[in-house]
């Protein structure tokens, strides 16, 4: 299973449940941002000037070991939201805008007065 194939289908919340699929493939992605390291990852990234990150600017934003890093790395890696490459010795990580529009667009609730 692609990493957010069931997401791009998903319709916004208030329009129809999501199916039992839909709810393991969102589930996810939202358990990858629960980890308050890998949710300061993803701001750090979004945040940086470029929009990306080399992994040698990471490993000294946390007080963990590199191993740590690239393991929180690889599962934002695996449902999406990052993308990576290698330049020399160093690799960069980018978001990928269109997963996190996605999941936007698919806890977007109207406001009720």
């Amino acid at each position: 299973m692609e990493p957010l194939e069931l997401l791009e289908c998903s319709p916004p919340l208030t329009r129809e449940p999501l199916s039992a699929e839909q709810g393991v493939a969102v589930a996810r992605v939202f358990k990858a941002l629960g980890d308050p390291v890998r949710l300061r990852i993803v701001s750090i990234v979004a945040s940086h000037a470029g929009g990306e990150v080399c992994v040698c600017d990471l490993t000294g934003a946390f007080e963990l070991s590199q191993p740590t890093i690239s393991h929180h790395l690889k599962v934002l890696k695996e449902v999406g939201l990052l993308v990576s490459e290698r330049r020399a010795s160093w690799v960069y990580y980018r978001l990928v805008p269109e997963t996190l529009a996605e999941l936007s667009a698919l806890i977007n609730v109207p406001v009720t007065a």
